[in-house]
């Protein structure tokens, strides 16, 4: 408790910087939780299996792609802690511009391998083609998401993290007032349902895409980005390529391993995937606040090494790990206590909500894991040490989760709950792994 108390100011930075981070987060989330919320209650479980494996197809796409901005912000953070704002808007500049080029070539090639994308899975007709409908409209917005990310990743590094949260508030609200007007066809809207709601998707995102542009261009912004900063320089890129790679690896391997439990998911009834579509929307939206101070240590670590504050930059990932904790723990009460209240605000069908209600005890049980988990991952990346965060996380997900999965739903009858029990134990054997390496501060060695 004496840490803590010493440690006062520090801690009240974190939460300062991280809370706009985690309303951002959670706002960002809520951009697919109201897709699947609004497309449960006013369209069916068909519709809802359909947004759930159309976004794990786009989560692995735009997540291992758009990786580089894991180096950039720990490059931008430290090249503020130097003081040094040329050489920070020289990396937001070199970062915004392989964004741009690497979403369009994504974009391009989602539409050319479309039918390739959904192959794995095990879904009935009626799914498949509502999956085509949602898919071919949202792609379009895919490239302004890599954009937008590489914009949010430039504000966070120079503790700028109230413009995300902002331009994401702004998102939400479009896209769910235009889910409600398109859906169902309200006034002078078309009723469009499924099509709708990913119009309203696409919109959203292109819309926020724009006012970044706008903010960044007009000099709105502390970084003000000109055409000289996006023209791609060797000495940039090679800093920002071997941060970026071990981050890029290691979100392929994650997305690609819920990718896999997602077919493996599919292999139970209708029911079961759209449950399991839930509860992941529901997990998502729970562990927001970790992201929020993940990205928030991140940052912070980055300017303290800048500032060569090794013990600063220690204190600051062993303060956010203990808000993970903390959190975890709030989070658990709450899944453990509403269970039934939480779920029916997503379906009001009593096969669904049983079965749900046994799953949110495991779930409850892995948010203290989880989040401790995210926060000093994110800790490390800060310090430019995303090596072994992808060590780390592709043992926990490839060793136990993905395969602990697969076998109690193939070979032992599991539903749902297979997913959680899986992921409980990746956690509670590679957090330990995680924390010997903050421990060790053989982060503070690393050039970069």
């Amino acid at each position: 408790m004496n840490y803590l108390l010493e440690r006062k100011k520090l801690m009240t930075s974190i939460l300062v910087i991280s809370a706009p981070v985690i309303m951002e987060m959670a706002l960002n989330t809520m951009l697919n939780v109201a897709d699947t919320l609004m497309v449960s209650k006013m369209i069916g479980n068909d519709a809802l299996s359909a947004v759930g494996i159309v976004n794990s197809i786009f989560f692995l796409l735009i997540f291992v792609f758009s990786s580089f901005n894991t180096g950039a912000l720990a490059l931008i953070s430290r090249s503020y802690g130097e003081k040094n704002m040329d050489k920070a808007t020289a990396y937001a500049g070199n970062n915004l511009t392989l964004n741009l080029l690497i979403g369009l070539v994504i974009t391009i090639a989602a539409f050319a391998f479309r039918k390739l994308l959904f192959m794995p899975y095990d879904i009935t007709e009626t799914v498949l083609q509502n999956g085509y409908q949602y898919y071919d409209i949202v792609v379009v917005g895919m490239v302004f998401q890599f954009a937008s990310f590489a914009f949010a990743v430039m504000s966070r590094g120079v503790e700028d993290t109230k413009t995300p949260m902002y331009i994401t508030g702004f998102a939400n609200i479009f896209n769910i007032v235009f889910n409600y007007l398109l859906i169902k066809g309200v006034w002078i809207f078309p009723e469009l349902g499924l099509q709708g709601a990913a119009l309203a998707t696409t919109a959203a995102r292109i819309s926020a895409c724009m006012i970044y542009i706008y903010l960044f261009v007009s000099g709105k912004h502390q970084l003000k980005i000109k055409r000289e900063y996006l023209k791609l320089q060797k000495n940039l890129l090679k800093p920002l390529w071997k941060i970026s790679l071990p981050g890029a690896m290691e979100q392929f391997l994650m997305q690609s391993s819920f990718l896999i439990i997602g077919i493996a998911v599919t292999l139970l009834d209708t029911s079961s995937e759209a449950l399991f579509r839930i509860l992941i929307s529901i997990e998502s939206t729970s562990f927001m606040p970790a992201v929020g101070v993940s990205i928030a240590a991140a940052a912070l670590v980055g300017k303290s090494l800048g500032e060569k504050d090794v013990d600063k930059a220690s204190d600051i990932g062993y303060l956010s790990a203990f808000m993970g904790i903390a959190w975890g723990f709030i989070a658990c009460l709450a899944f453990w206590i509403f269970p039934e209240f939480i779920l029916t605000l997503f379906t009001d069908e009593q096969a669904l909500i049983e079965p749900g209600i046994q799953t949110f005890k495991f779930m409850a049980i892995n948010q203290i894991f989880l989040n401790t988990y995210i926060i000093l991952s994110g800790a490390l990346r800060g310090a430019g040490d995303t090596k072994a965060v992808m060590f780390y996380t592709s043992l926990r997900l490839w060793l136990v989760f993905t395969p602990g999965t697969y076998l109690l739903i193939r070979f032992f009858n599991q539903g749902v709950e297979a997913v959680w029990y899986a992921e409980i134990a990746s956690f509670v054997i590679f957090l330990i792994f995680l924390v010997l390496r903050f421990t060790s501060r053989k982060w503070a060695e690393i050039e970069i």
